[in-house]
């Protein structure tokens, strides 16, 4: 795995406020633990070294990672949540802010923490607030993320944040804001292109699914290739079915191995989601019009291609609405 990749996709996906030097063990750690969590696989042991180093990022997905494991928020990841809000990591602020509505105050055992939900909540609110004031585009996001409030989300977007053009585009595609019938489609992709330029793969995957529509099959194939190379488990998939099963619908010249190589790839997504039997269903079908040196070829492909490129994710949202 190419570290400097890696570094700069989840500075992306996964803005930092850690506040410790962590060793390079812990880092690595660290990493590792992140790459486990975006593929859905169990990260607890590693997230928990750089957790217990003081790292708030960590601290914050070993809390993630812990909630997943229940029903409802158990004490274990309230504690970290907690770590990491003390720390000025908003999204576990928000986490426990949240937590006025979780099945937990149903089930009646919600753990007790320092402070009451709706005062994160409050804190998270005051230092977004003066954080926005000042045009971070992060911050403006996160006041969406406390209100709901659209405005936030288009004065986000307008500030830069991929996710939050992303969302944009997708609310206006649902019918959300005042946009003259006409105007619609347009704005639509003019979000997902801002989105997928500054680095959302699932943006580039939109824009793959327009142009396609469209007939616009440079651009299908340049945004397909795009969320490829990058590690997304739906750009890889994409990328390797039109390389060897139907090459003619987007115009590649077919490469059987190159196509068999990438999907072979999404076997290492076996913690969760659909990649597993998109894998089953496609690779025999290439497989079986393939001589068992083409097939060593692709395997040899693969490899190559795992120490190129950043590692597979789905890359899920930090935190959602």
């Amino acid at each position: 795995m190419c570290i400097g990749y890696f570094i700069f996709l989840t500075s992306f996906i996964f803005p930092s406020y850690a506040s410790v030097q962590l060793s390079t063990q812990q880092q690595v750690a660290k990493l590792q633990g992140i790459k486990l969590f975006n593929q859905h696989k169990k990260a607890e042991r590693e997230l928990r070294i750089a957790a217990e180093a003081g790292d708030t990022e960590a601290q914050f997905y070993l809390a993630e990672e812990l909630r997943q494991q229940t029903i409802t928020l158990n004490a274990e990841a309230l504690q970290w949540y907690e770590a990491a809000a003390t720390q000025g990591d908003l999204y576990s602020m928000i986490r426990i802010g949240r937590t006025d509505n979780d099945l937990c105050l149903t089930m009646k055992n919600c753990p007790i923490g320092k402070k009451e939900p709706k005062e994160w909540l409050a804190e998270a609110t005051r230092i977004a607030k003066d954080k926005s004031d000042r045009g971070d585009a992060e911050a403006l996001y996160i006041m969406y993320e406390l209100t709901a409030e659209r405005e936030w989300l288009k004065k986000s977007a307008r500030a830069g944040d991929a996710i939050a053009q992303y969302r944009m585009a997708i609310g206006d595609r649902q019918g959300e804001g005042f946009i003259l019938p006409w105007k619609r489609q347009e704005t639509i992709e003019h979000w997902f292109l801002l989105s997928a330029k500054a680095g959302n793969p699932k943006a580039m995957m939109q824009l793959f699914g327009i142009y396609r529509e469209k007939g616009e099959l440079e651009q299908a194939r340049y945004w397909v290739e795009k969320a490829a190379s990058i590690g997304y488990e739906a750009g890889v998939y994409n990328y390797g079915y039109f390389l060897a099963v139907d090459p003619k619908a987007l115009g590649f010249t077919e490469d059987k191995i190159k196509g068999y190589a990438l999907i072979s790839l999404l076997k290492e997504l076996d913690g969760g989601g659909s990649a597993q039997t998109d894998v089953e269903e496609t690779l025999p079908q290439i497989s079986e019009k393939m001589t068992p040196t083409q097939i060593q070829e692709a395997e040899d492909f693969a490899s190559k291609w795992k120490t190129t490129h950043p590692p597979l994710s789905f890359f899920p949202e930090k935190i959602g609405f």
